[in-house]
């Protein structure tokens, strides 16, 4: 298999810990390791501080898909399968499902991996988010896109990088649709339960359909990347079976501490999720007044979700030499939409991907906003 550059983290290795204002990030703030095991129990925090540090099982440890089974509705531990991150799981979901044979949907834009892995195994069809829909997916895009060789539909919502989430009414239409053609749905819903205080998120794919493979994992919406634990749950016990199988090529097993630690996330769900949607609460009006302040040069419609917009850029040049220029001027990172680019598809060509999941905000608007007064005068 030849996998071609993976566009956004080359341009991160770049500038992620170069640039001086880091506003594209895709994660929320993240906490240190004494501010998650102040949340422990006794036991918990023991747990930790004791454990053996020898290999763990491959399908994860069982009490922590109890923790993850706990977050779900209608799964069980035993429908759950660990990895060391989303990549892994996205990895080898695609590489499970399908075959040189098959044929794949994915809409974009869309996180690379998403549209590059199933690539390199069968043919891919895009379905393009409509800009003048709020980013919704046209379902009968995708059923006029289906063969009869389909296997796979690839998801993502709240969506990477617009924030949108589809309604829930398309979204059991999407369901539908694919439950009728015995497709298999993977929705990377990493950003599930994130998002301002009060968004309505979409059900777990794997809680209301029985070919659903729900992707999630503790970097975004925890705000916990550094712990690298990721998993799959699924109704249906082959697929489970066949990933465990592969991850036997792979990572093998996740690691023992960041498992112990995942648990203790888990189980103060809510508290995390609360204070980081709070940081979201408190930067994305930041956002609103910025892009008002500068109406001419941008438009900007605010995300339903995660804590990423995808605005359009409008003033003077390209989006390409307006973000090279911020970042190397200003020390302002922003990902430009060329990272986001499809070979399935029509590319976006004049949009850039912002965050506001992290604290901090006001100092990188402020060089943003000095920037735009130097370009604008």
């Amino acid at each position: 298999m030849q996998l071609p550059d993976f566009r956004l983290e080359k341009h991160f290795a770049t500038w992620e810990f170069k640039a001086q204002y880091h506003l594209t990030a895709s994660d929320a703030e993240s906490m240190s390791l004494a501010e998650l095991l102040a949340m422990a129990t006794d036991e918990q925090r023991e747990a930790f501080d004791n454990m053996w540090l020898g290999y763990t099982e491959t399908w994860g440890a069982p009490d922590l898909r109890e923790a993850i089974a706990a977050t779900h509705r209608n799964i069980t531990a035993d429908q759950v399968l660990g990895f060391a991150g989303a990549s892994e799981g996205i990895y080898a979901a695609n590489n499970v499902i399908l075959d040189t044979d098959s044929h794949a949907i994915v809409v974009t834009p869309n996180y690379q991996s998403h549209e590059t892995l199933p690539a390199t195994i069968c043919e891919v069809s895009g379905v393009p988010l409509d800009a003048d829909d709020g980013w919704s997916l046209d379902i009968d895009r995708v059923a006029a896109s289906i063969q009869p060789n389909t296997k796979l539909v690839t998801i993502n919502f709240p969506h990477n990088p617009t924030g949108a989430i589809l309604s829930l009414d398309r979204y059991h239409a999407l369901i539908d649709l694919c439950r009728h053609h015995g497709i298999y749905i993977l929705h990377d819903e990493i950003f599930n339960g994130l998002g301002p205080t009060g968004t309505e998120h979409l059900p777990f794919i794997a809680d209301v359909y029985e070919r659903g493979l729900s992707l999630n994992v503790t970097s975004k919406a925890y705000g916990l990347p550094g712990l690298r634990i990721g998993w799959i749950a699924c109704q249906d016990a082959e697929v489970l079976a066949r990933m465990e199988r592969m991850k036997h090529y792979l990572s093998i097993c996740s690691s023992g501490p960041s498992e112990r630690l995942t648990i203790i996330a888990l189980e103060n769900r809510e508290q995390i999720l609360a204070r980081n949607c709070a940081i979201v609460d408190e930067n994305l009006p930041k956002w609103d007044a910025f892009f008002a302040t500068y109406r001419d040069h941008f438009e900007w419609t605010r995300p339903d979700g995660s804590c990423m917009g995808f605005p359009r850029y409008t003033g003077p040049g390209d989006v390409e030499s307006f973000t090279k220029t911020l970042v190397e001027e200003s020390g302002v990172f922003l990902l430009p939409s060329s990272i986001y680019r499809t070979d399935v598809g029509d590319s976006i060509a004049d949009r850039f991907r912002l965050g506001y999941g992290r604290r901090g905000l006001d100092e990188g608007l402020a060089a943003m906003t000095a920037h735009m007064e130097k370009l604008i005068g």
